[in-house]
């Protein structure tokens, strides 16, 4: 299987939540904006709980790392957060799947990885992207590192120990840097 990859230009990010709408549904655009701004890896993402929201802030312990993420929320994740919670009073998770709904005494679960991977992979087969649940992420550290040039930062955001592993992570190869090199005369 091809390593998803990091969408580098802004047109293409909003045409894929676009996509991910009218192809799927408004909560895969959901899932695709607020997952940009967040950076967090996807079973993170859907664990959100609104309760874990306070105030402006995002606060999980990452099941992966074990590491607490304490994220202050931007303004447009606020409200695509606002919307959602509003639309959905009763919901526990964020991302909640509207299936166990329908199902009766089924306990409150939110929508799966599964579903998500397959809705990104067929919306980036239509943009020419090997697009999957990382890409939101990988998007997120490439356009932190094109506006800072700060790999520490990068690496801080995405919670990695390897400067190496980040750039590699992020899409940024070796050529990249050597342009940079080149354009940038002092």
């Amino acid at each position: 299987m091809a390593e998803v990859q990091a969408v580098k230009d802004s047109d293409t990010i909003h045409l894929i939540g676009h996509l991910l709408s009218i192809r799927f549904n408004p909560q895969m655009a959901d899932v695709w904006n607020i997952g940009l701004n967040l950076a967090l890896r996807i079973s993170d993402l859907l664990s959100i709980r609104f309760e874990d929201i306070h105030g402006s802030r995002l606060i999980i312990r990452e099941s992966k790392t074990g590491k607490l993420a304490n994220i202050q929320l931007n303004t447009k994740t606020l409200e695509h957060i606002s919307r959602i919670q509003a639309q959905y009073p009763s919901h526990i998770y964020l991302f909640q799947s509207h299936r166990c709904q329908q199902i009766k005494h089924t306990a409150p679960k939110p929508i799966s990885r599964r579903a998500v991977s397959m809705a990104f992979q067929q919306v980036g087969k239509e943009v020419n992207i090997i697009l999957g649940t990382h890409s939101m992420r990988k998007t997120r550290g490439y356009f932190l590192y094109q506006a800072t040039k700060d790999i520490a930062r990068v690496m801080k955001m995405l919670r990695h120990s390897s400067e190496g592993v980040t750039l590699r992570y992020i899409g940024i190869t070796q050529d990249e840097l050597d342009k940079d090199f080149v354009s940038l005369e002092l």
